[in-house]
């Protein structure tokens, strides 16, 4: 089975995704196949492989993301779909479609799942530094997550105003875009100090879960360590 159509990704030229405003993200339908979408949805890594992180203070004084999180390392026992999909996504197809339209030479993959339940939120923040962008796929269908429970990813413009070391409220932004993630969807977005993004507070029924799946995209090996240290353990990347 194939994951992905690459031809999505392809059929993107670079200077359209760059031009997209408040800054480079892209929101298509579709690239996962649909069988390959299913298939990961029915067999979602179970909440017992994940850490509770609640609390963790963040930069700036921005608020915690509270948040169960499974970072993904080789021989994990995830399901058989997702071990194929990861392996899809360390493809030179995927690879290279990611660094031609993020413009980099060469890129490496960390991979991890978050699932976020009610009353939980995404305060407004930009990815680390060390990072060249992230792509998010999202796992919630339209049988099983109300639009009116909320989750979506919002693309925030600051309108070149906010410094990245603060702590905004959704307030304090010129707009806010809404990301399409109910469904097959997904965000690709290149990081700045003005890729502001969040995620309201979730307002679904208890032991519902906001579901994502985010490959963190850095620059290769030449400029960072194969292994990172992260909260204490060592993450793979790819």
């Amino acid at each position: 089975m194939n994951y992905l159509d690459i031809g999505v990704l392809e059929k993107l030229g670079r200077d359209d995704f760059l031009a997209v405003k408040p800054y480079p993200y892209f929101n298509p339908r579709g690239l996962l196949t649909d069988a390959g979408f299913q298939a990961l949805l029915d067999n979602m890594p179970p909440l017992e492989l994940f850490e509770k992180k609640f609390g963790y203070e963040r930069r700036a004084g921005q608020a915690p993301h509270d948040r169960y999180s499974l970072e993904y390392e080789p021989g994990m026992p995830v399901p058989q779909p997702w071990q194929e999909f990861i392996g899809e996504l360390c493809s030179d197809a995927y690879r290279n479609q990611v660094a031609r339209l993020l413009g980099a030479n060469k890129v490496e993959f960390r991979f991890h799942w978050h699932y976020t339940p009610a009353g939980c939120d995404v305060s407004p923040h930009c990815d680390a530094r060390r990072e060249h962008g992230s792509h998010l796929f999202y796992f919630n269908s339209e049988e099983d997550w109300d639009p009116a429970w909320g989750g979506s990813t919002l693309v925030l413009d600051d309108g070149g105003r906010i410094e990245f070391n603060s702590a905004p409220a959704l307030e304090d932004f010129a707009a806010i875009h809404e990301v399409a993630s109910i469904g097959n969807y997904s965000a690709l977005m290149l990081r700045s100090d003005r890729s502001w993004h969040a995620v309201r507070p979730i307002e679904c029924p208890e032991g519902r879960l906001r579901r994502v799946f985010i490959v963190v995209i850095n620059p290769d090996s030449l400029f960072w360590k194969v292994r990172d240290r992260v909260v204490g353990k060592q993450v793979q990347r790819f």
